[in-house]
């Protein structure tokens, strides 16, 4: 996760061949990717904080991924927006897997009929799953959920584990990581 950093503190990460970066605000993005890829066009951009209706248009054409679909009106509005410029973003659904009524995401008990609506209404390339547990001394078990959710709708990717429980979530299946502080240090705040 390369929010709230400089472009001249990832830089360094780029030209070491380093080619995936999330975002968690589409405007900052927007001001610190746009140029750079053109110089880098293998570079990857992951939109991972929540989404904003009003901002799908941006996103859709700056993101490669977005990991953070969680309501019908979003997987329209991006369907819409993919459609205009022909492209097919690489999406993850947001499940709130504690429950958590502070944390946004899909139920569990609604999480099939979503991702059918998804597929068959709106034609999106849901390539997998992604959550941010609640604080626990034992993620596993909500890792290893996550896992069976998402072998139970037949999907391949899992975004889960940040830098502090990163290492349960790689052991657990994740595919993708969302790790900044490990990285780059701690965020101003």
């Amino acid at each position: 996760m390369s929010k709230t950093f400089l472009y001249e503190q990832i830089e360094p990460l780029l030209k070491d061949g380093h080619l995936h970066f999330g975002e968690n605000k589409v405007q900052e993005a927007i001001t610190k990717w746009t140029g750079v890829k053109k110089t880098y066009p293998n570079l990857q951009l992951h939109m991972i904080g929540k989404l904003q209706t009003n901002k799908v248009k941006f996103s859709v054409q700056l993101f490669d991924y977005i990991h953070s679909l969680d309501n019908i009106r979003l997987a329209e509005k991006i369907s819409t927006e993919q459609k205009k410029i022909n492209k097919n973003v690489k999406i993850f659904i947001q499940v709130n897997i504690g429950n958590e009524s502070q944390k946004n995401g899909i139920d569990v008990n609604y999480l099939k009929e979503f991702y059918k609506k998804c597929v068959d209404d709106f034609d999106l390339n849901i390539v997998g799953l992604m959550c941010i547990p609640p604080h626990s001394d034992n993620v596993k078990i909500y890792f290893e959920q996550m896992v069976q959710l998402n072998k139970d709708l037949g999907l391949s990717e899992l975004s889960m584990g940040m830098s502090s429980d990163y290492l349960e979530a790689i052991k657990c299946g994740s595919t993708y990581v969302r790790i900044g502080s490990k990285i780059f240090g701690s965020r101003a705040k």
